[in-house]
């Protein structure tokens, strides 16, 4: 049954029947004076809590019997709390103490005996055995002080520590004298303890009861008559201890009292009581006190021993006493926090036997030898990082074994952590946190907590607790790059790769799994997916089609990065595909333009015109770009190679020469335009040139027209010819050499040369119809005056004409400067050199 805050407890369960009430006033629609009502009890309530404030921060406190039944019901913990029946499991009502002799039962909220309780066991001499317990209620979380008061009961009977009791007395006492006896010791308090001694019936002695200042109970015995030991030489007795118990119990003991010689003077103590203070930090082995009696008799009945004499079985093993000198000393070491206090009688017995005692009580001094304790009685080791500042992370009750202020504690975390601790209520603290959590900064928190006595010098105790931080998706996907740039040749092969973007995600497991997805282009909507497409789980970005680069050269994508958080966090980045072009279109020629029937136009060119003259321009384009669109412009075909230029890159033909007599007046070239791709493409242009100085005159000459013949043919033709003209000129050239030798050996001066348009020691004559051979090709013969005579061909003689091209017959239409070397005239008297020169020509 609760002994103390039962008006606490009435107030409350007024407190809530007045809600109820209100309540159902309400609900019912209650008239004014009954809402009047309410608010005088409002008020009257607000005017009584002041006043029982107290009590309700009273603890609770309950009173059993020991050695009570397990399961046997201590008091209904949950009303005394004010808790419902609901609200205990709901709460998870439950108490908490350093040994577990009890235990609430969550359906009935009764408090139970879970384990034995022995008094004498849990609070041995002590005489109020509390117990203290913590109720612990959650949702919200609280804490109540719960204090159970174990009571005695008469579960022991009295015990003396011998059962035969020897005792000697001279025959010379005088009537009247107290003999002390050793008492019955019962565990048991109170009335349960021994209450009373009693001995058979007897003529000369009686039992007297002397009561202590503690309240103990000590037995004499006293002379009733003198002794005669020639008339009996001992006495048999028989002692008996009685408890206060309901029915009482007892204990005997036999005492054999042996009658001896006068020894009239008994030991006298200077004191019948002494107190002193020890420190419990006492090493053993110390001493502590003297005690010291005088006895006036002289020899052996003077001789005076001293022994402990009803003292405890703790206090015997603690101490001891010289039977000589009456030292005592420690033999172990001292605790307060065991035994506070020890009490022992000291007997003084001289040579004759008789004895007397004082009691001596030694009080121990509280040191600060103990370190606080921690326990953690409540952790959350796992926090999600959006937690909010001043979450309960954990609770924390201390104990110091101490008293005073060196069982006072302060708890107290290191610096430069999010988290802080408060006191909640006597020994316990609230771990919280105290700032923001990033889980991507500090995924956990190794939390020392200290707690620290104020005792001199203090101690103190750490404990380390490891705090996880949970993650949560707080952080948006990023990309590798700002932005990706990347370059795509034309008539790729769709489906494959063209790029491929990463982003990465701080948080932990679904949060920071990304997914990637197109959100956004320049392209058509309807046209986005038939171009490229992104791989969602490996950001490959993928063609879905060749591109070309002449219908779309450059296009943005908008590419989202988005993880699987909840909510869901995304990133974007932009893709920019540059086409890049390849050698895919021949070039196109725009003019000369064929006509309408499939034939070439023609073009006419003055009679007169001058060298240099601007017959027409071949114009070609190319869709490409760069270098696949540079044209360069080549004669692969020519009636006549050398009355015309081309420009390699520009595509003017130019007149070469004024038009000889000579010359057909009609002209056939075939242009070819290539570009600058690898490999190269090309086109054909074919020009007619008609040489007339007016329209009327050239028409005859287009409308008598032949047929042109096949280009092979005339080809092979003219190297047919080429080739009998070369062979010709290498015959002539041996017979050259064998005369040349032939003037070696005769006289020199007839032979110096052959013609003189030849042979001169100013240089090289190109004759001036050098252009009307078959063979474009100039070849200088150098021939000794003096010494062996050598036939060499050696560079290019002096340019055929000047700032012109001159199309090779055996180049397919090739463009190349003639070049003029300086070797030659190095030695102009030595080498006198003849040039050969043959011209090719094509006619159509």
């Amino acid at each position: 049954m609760p002994l103390q805050g039962r008006r606490g407890l009435q107030f409350l369960q007024l407190s809530r029947n007045a809600g109820a009430r209100r309540e159902l006033e309400r609900g019912m629609g209650g008239s004014c004076a009954q809402r009047r009502s309410a608010g005088l009890r409002q008020v009257l309530f607000a005017f009584l809590l002041p006043l029982l404030c107290p009590a309700l921060c009273e603890p609770i406190r309950y009173a059993i019997p020991e050695e009570l039944a397990k399961g046997s019901v201590v008091g209904n913990l949950a009303r005394d709390l004010g808790l419902s029946v609901l609200d205990v499991s709901a709460r998870k009502l439950r108490v908490s103490a350093e040994k577990p002799h009890f235990n609430v039962d969550l359906e009935s909220g009764d408090l139970l005996v879970k384990d034995r309780i022995d008094r004498e066991e849990i609070c041995r001499e002590r005489r109020i055995c509390e117990l203290q317990l913590e109720a612990v209620v959650e949702n919200p979380l609280n804490i109540f002080r719960v204090i159970v008061v174990v009571e005695d009961i008469n579960d022991h009977a009295p015990q003396f520590d011998e059962k035969d009791i020897h005792l000697e007395i001279f025959e010379s006492v005088s009537a009247g004298a107290r003999i002390s006896l050793d008492p019955a010791t019962d565990p048991d308090i109170n009335t349960n303890s021994v209450k009373d001694y009693r001995i058979n019936s007897n003529p000369y002695f009686s039992l007297l009861v002397r009561v202590n200042s503690d309240g103990g109970k000590y037995p004499e015995l006293s002379l009733e008559k003198p002794l005669d030991r020639e008339e009996q030489r001992s006495h048999h007795l028989i002692l008996t201890a009685l408890d206060g118990g309901d029915p009482p119990r007892s204990a005997t003991a036999n005492i054999e009292i042996f009658v001896r010689d006068t020894n009239d003077n008994p030991p006298v103590f200077s004191k019948d009581e002494y107190r002193i203070s020890l420190s419990e930090n006492l090493p053993p082995g110390t001493s502590v006190f003297r005690v010291s009696a005088t006895d006036q008799d002289e020899g052996i009945n003077a001789e005076i021993s001293y022994y402990f004499r009803s003292t405890t079985q703790s206090a015997r093993h603690m101490f001891s006493v010289d039977e000589k000198t009456g030292m005592i000393k420690n033999i172990q070491s001292l605790d307060f926090e065991d035994v506070e206090r020890y009490t022992m009688e000291v007997e003084a017995k001289d040579g004759g036997g008789l004895s007397t005692q004082c009691k001596v009580i030694i009080e121990i001094l509280d040191e600060n030898d103990n370190s606080p304790e921690i326990i953690i009685t409540s952790l959350s080791d796992h926090i999600l990082e959006n937690s909010l500042p001043g979450m309960v992370v954990a609770l924390i009750k201390t104990r110091d074994r101490d008293s005073g202020e060196n069982g006072e504690v302060m708890c107290s975390i290191g610096k430069g952590v999010p988290f802080k601790i408060r006191s909640s209520s006597t020994n316990y603290y609230k771990l919280v946190t105290d700032g923001t959590l990033d889980r991507e900064q500090t995924p956990e928190y190794n939390i020392t907590i200290t707690a620290t006595d104020k005792g001199k010098p203090p101690l103190s105790y750490s404990k380390s607790i490891t705090l996880h931080v949970t993650d949560i998706n707080d952080n948006a996907p990023v990309f590798h790059q700002a932005s990706y740039v990347v370059h795509v040749a034309e008539n790729n092969p769709p489906g494959a790769s063209i790029t491929h973007v990463s982003a990465s995600d701080l948080d932990l497991g679904t949060n920071c799994q990304v997914s990637y997805s197109i959100v956004a282009s320049d392209l058509e909507p309807q046209a986005l997916s038939s171009y490229v497409s992104v791989n969602a789980l490996s950001g490959v970005v993928s063609a879905q089609r060749a591109f070309d680069h002449e219908q779309l050269r450059a296009f943005e994508l908008t590419l989202q990065a988005r993880d699987q958080g909840s909510p869901p966090l995304s990133a974007n980045v932009s893709l920019r595909v540059l086409v890049d072009d390849r050698n895919d279109n021949a070039p196109r020629v725009l003019y000369p333009a064929l006509g309408p029937d499939g034939s070439a136009l023609f073009d006419t060119v003055p009679r007169a015109a001058q060298p240099g003259y601007l017959v027409t321009k071949v114009v070609a384009v190319d869709a490409d770009s760069g270098h696949n669109a540079w044209l360069s412009y080549h004669v692969l075909q020519a009636s006549d190679p050398g009355l015309f230029s081309l420009g390699l890159r520009t595509g003017e033909l130019h007149t070469a020469r004024t038009l000889g007599d000579r010359d057909a007046s009609r002209q056939r070239l075939l242009v070819a335009v290539r570009d600058g791709g690898q490999p190269p493409l090309s086109a054909t242009a074919t020009l007619l040139l008609v040489f007339s100085d007016s329209l009327q005159e050239a028409l005859p000459d287009l409308s008598n027209r032949p047929e042109p013949s096949h280009p092979q043919a005339e080809l092979q033709f003219y190297l047919v010819v080429a080739l009998a003209l070369i062979s010709a000129l290498f015959l002539l050239a041996v017979i050259l050499a064998i005369a040349l030798r032939l003037r070696h050996s005769s006289s020199p001066a007839p032979w110096n040369c052959f013609q003189l348009g030849f042979c001169s020691e100013s240089g090289p004559v190109v004759p001036p119809d050098y252009s009307e051979g078959t063979l474009p090709y100039s070849y200088n013969l150098c021939v000794a005056q003096t010494g062996k005579t050598e036939f060499n061909f050696l560079k290019c003689a002096e340019p055929l004409h000047s700032e012109q091209d001159i199309v090779y017959g055996d180049s397919a239409g090739d463009l190349f400067p003639l070049y003029c070397g300086d070797d030659l005239t190095s030695h102009p008297k030595t080498l006198t050199p003849v040039s050969f020169i043959f011209v090719s020509s094509l006619i159509c």
